[in-house]
């Protein structure tokens, strides 16, 4: 099993006032215009395209028209795209969200990316192959891409972040978004961080640009591994907050599953990646994403389900995700199976006993009352 090792180098979080965004966009704006388009359409790519379309009206430095890939679906007889096109609102993933009229909804996913400067990938990680493939060959020159796809994935020499797999396969320089964002809150415009992790600077705060808002605060850090995986990780902590919550178990026991959660974190990021700055779990990305995660939430809320139910097996998973989410996805389930494998392949499962609990406790029979019995492992 080999250790991957970041490519970043790493430096404190960067904050800049307005004014400086401001000098930063007037810098740019005589060039060839930036064109951004979204990958997906899920309530946190909708919250995320509507701060993109008000930044794309906003900054000369943008196209105005932002293009949403909407996988194709029937809402009351109706196209979906259409509706969100008419009604400028994604009725079915984020209804409290009213859309910019310059974004558009494309059922179409190469029409969507077509020409695009600026890809921005938020979808289930399961789907992300075959949709890199299509968009490669259509998308404008000097292209960058951003990933706010909670996940990881394996092949046979272990972990693949999200953001090489993007980066790899679309040949181009990828930026990382984290943070502490329930898309419903941002839906309302609600005050939040986000954590974006780069390796190109110019292209940190190009991002930056085009997602900071009064109700949006973008922090910088360089450090898209980090970033990533705080992203990715905090959602099995979630899944055990849950398990807590569908026991009635109190906030005592809630803070201790949390607080081991985010050494269990930390613990992973340094096993298997050298350069992770201990920073970065303090961003949006790290700490605040991983509260707000666990009090909130479609891991959260699902895994009290299951709690509740009794307990269960991958199947029981599949019924709540089915009555609950409305066509998104569960990822916390899916990043246990993962990061057992990873653990099992490298001999470290005794090293992770909430990991290795919350994996038991989803997909082995272990009752989830042993999800309080972590020292007794």
């Amino acid at each position: 099993f080999s250790l991957a090792v970041s490519r970043d180098g790493h430096h404190p979080r960067e904050h800049r006032p307005a004014s400086m965004l401001r000098h930063f966009a007037r810098s740019l704006s005589t060039g060839p215009k930036e064109k951004i388009a979204m990958i997906g359409s899920g309530n946190f790519g909708t919250a995320l395209v509507r701060l993109l379309g008000r930044n794309a009206a906003r900054h000369d430095v943008f196209d105005n028209e932002v293009k949403m890939y909407v996988y194709e679906e029937q809402v009351d007889g109706r196209n979906l795209t259409d509706i969100i096109n008419e009604k400028h609102c994604n009725v079915k993933y984020l209804p409290n969200g009213p859309l910019p009229e310059n974004v558009v909804a494309v059922p179409d996913l190469a029409t969507a990316a077509k020409d695009a400067t600026m890809i921005v990938f938020c979808t289930p990680h399961q789907f992300l192959k075959p949709m890199i493939a299509t968009v490669k060959p259509v998308l404008g020159p000097n292209y960058k891409a951003l990933s706010a796809v909670k996940g990881i994935d394996f092949d046979d020499k272990g972990i693949v972040l999200i953001s090489d797999l993007i980066r790899n396969q679309l040949g181009c320089d990828t930026s990382v978004l984290m943070g502490a964002n329930v898309a419903n809150e941002m839906a309302t415009d609600q005050f939040c961080e986000t954590t974006i992790g780069y390796s190109d600077k110019k292209n940190g705060e190009l991002f930056k640009l085009a997602f900071h808002d009064p109700s949006f605060n973008v922090g910088l850090v360089n450090d898209t591994v980090g970033v990533e995986l705080c992203g990715a990780l905090k959602n099995i902590v979630a899944i055990g907050a849950g398990f807590c919550d569908g026991l009635k178990y109190g906030g005592n026991t809630k803070a201790a599953i949390i607080r081991i959660g985010l050494k269990e974190m930390q613990l992973f990021c340094n096993t298997f990646y050298s350069g992770i700055k201990d920073d970065t779990f303090l961003e949006s990305c790290g700490v605040a994403d991983l509260i707000t995660t666990c009090y909130g939430g479609r891991n959260r809320k699902c895994a009290e389900a299951f709690a509740k139910g009794g307990g269960g097996s991958a199947e029981t998973w599949d019924k709540i995700e089915a009555e609950m989410l409305n066509g998104q996805k569960l990822q916390g389930t899916i990043t246990a199976k993962d990061v057992m494998t990873c653990l099992k392949a490298a001999g470290k499962v005794d090293s992770f006993p909430l990991f290795t609990m919350i994996y038991k406790i989803s997909f082995e029979g272990a009752p989830v009352g042993d999800i309080v019995k972590l020292n007794k492992m």
